[in-house]
């Protein structure tokens, strides 16, 4: 709702980037922290969060200049303003764990529970993206007469957007669901989670809560019904439960 966090002279110091800023730090932390459940070393750590955080910032960019095409065609350079905003965690989700997997497959690492260590990472480094997308005016809710409902300034592009109506903080709302993820699946790997569950775990309470909080958004087009981050947790729950399924039977059974 406010995107700007600091001017001085001709340097401009966005929301988003503070937000993304603190993503990486959080996330960083996160993963020097509980690297010891999967066995890997410092510097592994700091080069597959590097190799994570650019995977994911052109996965993300892609998807969403792919699903919003028709605001970049008349001016492609507007393609690279990542600062202003517009990423689709879900492009972003699939090219660096694409990335991550390649990585601990030529490190020799075991990838699953390279995976696990990185959910919570994940969960807090969203978590901050989300606000920074409530900041910035992007990935706005839908129109609501409910006591949370926000309004956008006066004059924004938000406002002119939703016309001036109050609209749900769905960023907000995710950003605290994703905060209660990460305490969650810290809590997991403190206590011993089997391998592999985490990960799956991750996949299927975030698939779950995705196609709900979609439902309060205003800014996607419907595809059959459902918009396309709700197609992909449509997937990723199935493969969520499965994931935990089989890892949560194939060590009880290894046992």
């Amino acid at each position: 709702m406010c995107p700007i966090a600091l001017e001085i002279g001709n340097l401009t110091i966005r929301w988003y980037g503070v937000m993304a800023a603190f993503a990486f730090i959080t996330a960083s932390y996160l993963l020097d922290k509980n690297r010891k459940f999967a066995g890997f070393t410092k510097d592994q750590c700091g080069t597959m969060l590097l190799i994570a955080m650019i995977t994911g910032i052109i996965g993300a960019r892609v998807f969403y200049v792919i699903q919003f095409f028709q605001y970049f065609r008349n001016d492609l350079i507007r393609v690279f303003y990542i600062h202003q905003g517009g990423l689709v965690f879900y492009g972003g989700f699939l090219l660096a764990l694409a990335s991550i997997i390649v990585y601990t497959r030529q490190k020799r690492l075991d990838t699953i529970r390279v995976l696990d260590v990185f959910a919570p990472a994940m969960a807090a480094a969203h978590g901050f993206g989300r606000i920074g997308c409530f900041l910035n005016g992007c990935c706005f809710g839908r129109a609501t007469d409910t006591f949370w409902g926000v309004t956008a300034p006066a004059g924004s592009l938000l406002h002119m957007q939703t016309g001036g109506l109050p609209v749900h903080p769905v960023q907000l709302v995710e950003a605290a669901e994703n905060f209660i993820l990460c305490i969650l699946y810290c809590f997991m790997l403190k206590k011993g989670a089997k391998r592999g569950v985490v990960t799956g775990a991750y996949l299927l309470i975030y698939g779950i809560l995705r196609c709900f909080n979609e439902t309060l958004r205003g800014d996607n087009v419907l595809y059959f019904h459902l918009t396309p981050a709700q197609w992909i947790g449509v997937l990723l729950i199935p493969a969520g439960a499965g994931m935990v399924y089989y890892f949560w039977r194939k060590d009880e059974k290894a046992a």
